[in-house]
Order: structure tokens, then sequence, then C-alpha cells
């Protein structure tokens, strides 16, 4: 009996040393396994608590963000289709402020990846583009790992009243220009 306590000990010493990585890695795999970036916080709060579940959240998602930048310039039938959705979604020519960026990428029901294309969209590089990834990722990884319990325990009309107050201040945050090229505004009809 004394062999497996110590055994028993042993090993949660060795788990202990492995779960950040395996937080990490599982944030990494997460868009293939079809997992929402919240759930993933949320549980890296419920495990290693406030501070380090949001570093390891943060880490976790940089690199999500990054491996994404890296395929959409391998894969251009990807970034086609993630083009596509984004001009169903925001319009063809809908410039999008940083803080409307940060507050999409904290809304639970918009897809994550969608929101890096907007940033790779936004900026010129590969630099500009992780600066931007970190800075909207912080309050993400901050909110749903501090507050993942008391998110999942709250009833309805506050989910609705805190849903409403995010899309108040989207519209509100909103860039008041739109951008028109000249062969979409004076677009010529050539089939008769």
């Amino acid at each position: 009996m004394e062999n497996i306590m110590t055994w028993i000990q042993q090993a949660d010493h060795h788990v202990a040393l492995f779960a950040p990585a395996v937080f990490i890695l599982f944030h990494i795999i997460r868009p293939f396994l079809f997992i929402p970036v919240a759930f993933i916080c949320i549980m890296g709060g419920l495990f290693f608590g406030i501070t380090y579940g949001a570093i390891y959240s943060m880490i976790g998602i940089t690199l999500s963000s990054i491996m994404f930048y890296l395929m959409m310039q391998k894969m251009p039938v990807v970034c086609d289709r993630m083009s596509r959705l984004k001009e169903k979604m925001f319009g063809q020519h809908r410039q999008l402020s940083i803080p409307q960026v940060v507050l999409l990428r904290i809304t639970p029901f918009i897809h994550f990846h969608l929101i890096s294309l907007l940033i790779i969209e936004m900026t010129r590089n590969f630099k500009e583009y992780t600066k931007l990834s970190i800075l909207s990722n912080i309050p993400l990884a901050i909110i749903y790992t501090t507050f993942g319990q008391w998110i999942q325990s709250l009833q309805w009309q506050y989910i609705l009243g805190i849903l409403i107050t995010i899309l108040l201040m989207f519209y509100l945050l909103r860039k008041k220009e739109i951008v028109l090229k000249w062969d979409d505004f004076f677009a010529t009809n050539v089939e008769r």
C-alpha cells in the first residue's frame, strides 16, 4: 500500500509538470476538434486558477492565431472561403476598428478564426498581425478564465443583457466611414 501511495504522489508531480504543456497544445488543436475557445479558457481557469489559467490560455490562443496566419499563407482556397464568410457577416467594404475586433473576440458565438482573418486584413505584415492578435486575445483569456464559473451560472436574462450591451458597444465603436472602390461604385452591366 505504501508503494502505491508513493507512486500516486510521483505521478501527480509529473502530471503537474506536463499539464500546462498539454493545455497549451489543446488550444492549438482546438480548431480541429470544433471546441469553442471560451470553453477551453473556462477550463483553464478551473484547472489552473485565474492567473496561470489566463497565462496558459494567452499562450495557447496566440500560438493558435499564429498557426492560422501561417495556414492562410499556404492554403489560399481556405482563405477565399473564410473571406466569403466574412463578407456575408460584415459586408464587402466594412472596416472594423480595433475595439470592435476586441469585442468580437470576446463574443462567444463569433468564430475565432473569422476574427483572425479580419486581423490579417487590418494589418500589413506578420509582426503587426501578431501584436494585434495578442492585444485582442488578452481580454478573451482574462474574461473567460476569470469569470468562467460565473458566466456558466448566469440566468438567461443576464446573458441576454450582456449580449445586448456588447451589440450596442459594437455599434457605437464602429468606424464611421465606408470605402468604396471605383469599380464597385460605377459597376457597369456589360451583359445585356
